[in-house]
């Protein structure tokens, strides 16, 4: 019951409900039905007794004057009958003596009783109120069935702006901050869609001024760090001017990791996906690099094409070269493709946490000389945005580092 929609259980409650409803008036039907039955064949048997029991009663003898007007019976001509009974016509109850016979028909809902004595026959016609019991049982059954429907529809009514809430919040999760929740009134479901539309607000308040914040840091650090560099270059002290060149270096990397974590991260960033040959991609991860082709290493089928963003997937394998050059003893990375799996592979020990340690910004397992922990960040965000699959694993036979990107 966990893993069903509000709406499904509430389906399942009401119908269940509904079933169990019509199952008891059609139980209760049955039964009533029953005891009714055996109520009158009760009654025409002591209607019968009177005329099978005493020997010398007649058609307008005290007695069944009596029973006439106690059981509400009424004498009627055979032949005004006779055709109807014959036709229609069922035996109800029958009973005979020494004195006759009485047989009760059942025409439709009506019932007349046919009186044979040896002194004389009378047909009678039975007055008596019919019982409105199954009547009464069955107008109740749809009253109930008709009021349970209604408030099954009303609470449905009622829930409604939860499937609309729902849409929308989705949109949201889809980048979607222009949205607006609509709601209406003052109950439960209007106080979360109005909580929501506040924290909504707030949200995009909070990443506009991130974003105004990245912008402007990075700007300003571009100017100092780009002058500074040029101002390093002049530094006659040859083991100076590396130190400070290589520091400025690394810290206009950092500005552009942190400008590629801005972009790919923002909820508005779209892929921009088209087919493309594998040799394509990997000749734009090659110039991304600027390394020597020699550090690397490309196993695939030049005429396989794929439908991915070429400057995303060029990133990814850009940042996974990086780290297989920078951290494996021969300074080498291989990219095999194998099925819908890019690998990149690289000589090298087990990493020592497990890979979403390594997603997390500025993760590293130790203070390294170069690099600042965003590489696998980066990755793995821009794999997501992509709808790929980010993995790793240790192939313990070669002694590899292996990072899989499983595509769609």
């Amino acid at each position: 019951m966990k893993n069903i929609s509000v709406r499904t259980f509430i389906h399942t409650i009401f119908l269940l409900a509904l079933i169990v409803l019509v199952l008891t008036f059609y139980i209760l039907l049955h039964a009533t039905s029953d005891q009714r039955k055996l109520q009158q064949i009760y009654r025409y048997k002591l209607i019968a007794d009177t005329f099978l029991t005493l020997p010398n009663i007649t058609k307008n003898s005290t007695e069944v004057k009596k029973l006439y007007k106690k059981e509400k019976l009424s004498p009627i001509p055979l032949e005004s009958v006779r055709k109807e009974i014959e036709q229609k016509g069922e035996t109800f109850f029958s009973g005979h003596s020494i004195y006759g016979n009485v047989r009760v028909f059942k025409v439709d809902d009506k019932f007349y009783i046919y009186v044979e004595r040896y002194n004389f026959t009378q047909m009678l016609k039975d007055n008596h109120p019919i019982d409105y019991t199954t009547q009464l049982i069955f107008t109740i059954a749809v009253i109930l069935v008709a009021i349970l429907l209604f408030i099954y529809i009303m609470v449905l009514k009622k829930i409604a702006p939860l499937n609309r809430l729902n849409k929308q919040i989705e949109q949201f999760g889809q980048g979607n901050l222009d949205i607006k929740l609509q709601y209406e009134g003052n109950d439960e479901i209007a106080k979360i869609a109005k909580s929501f539309d506040e924290a909504i607000a707030h949200i995009k308040q909070l990443i506009h001024s991130k974003n105004l914040f990245m912008r402007n840091i990075m700007h300003e650090l571009k100017t100092p760090i780009t002058t500074s560099r040029i101002v390093a270059e002049s530094v006659e002290d040859e083991f100076a001017r590396k130190i400070l060149v290589k520091s400025f270096h690394r810290m206009n990397e950092l500005i552009e990791d942190l400008a590629q974590v801005e972009r790919i991260t923002m909820y508005s960033f779209k892929p921009n996906k088209a087919n493309y040959k594998l040799s394509e991609v990997f000749e734009k991860t090659k110039k991304m690099l600027l390394k020597d082709e020699e550090h690397m290493e490309f196993v695939y089928n030049e005429d396989e094409v794929i439908f991915t963003d070429i400057d995303l997937l060029a990133l990814i394998l850009k940042n996974l070269i990086d780290n297989a050059i920078k951290y494996s003893p021969n300074q080498k990375g291989i990219v095999e493709v194998v099925g819908n799996k890019i690998m990149v592979k690289s000589k090298g020990e087990k990493l020592k946490e497990d890979l979403s340690y390594y997603i997390e910004p500025f993760s590293q397992e130790e203070k390294r000389s170069s690099g600042f922990g965003l590489g696998l960040y980066i990755v793995a965000n821009v794999s997501k945005k992509l709808g790929y699959d980010f993995r790793y694993r240790y192939d313990e036979q070669k002694g590899e580092n292996v990072f899989e990107i499983v595509l769609e």
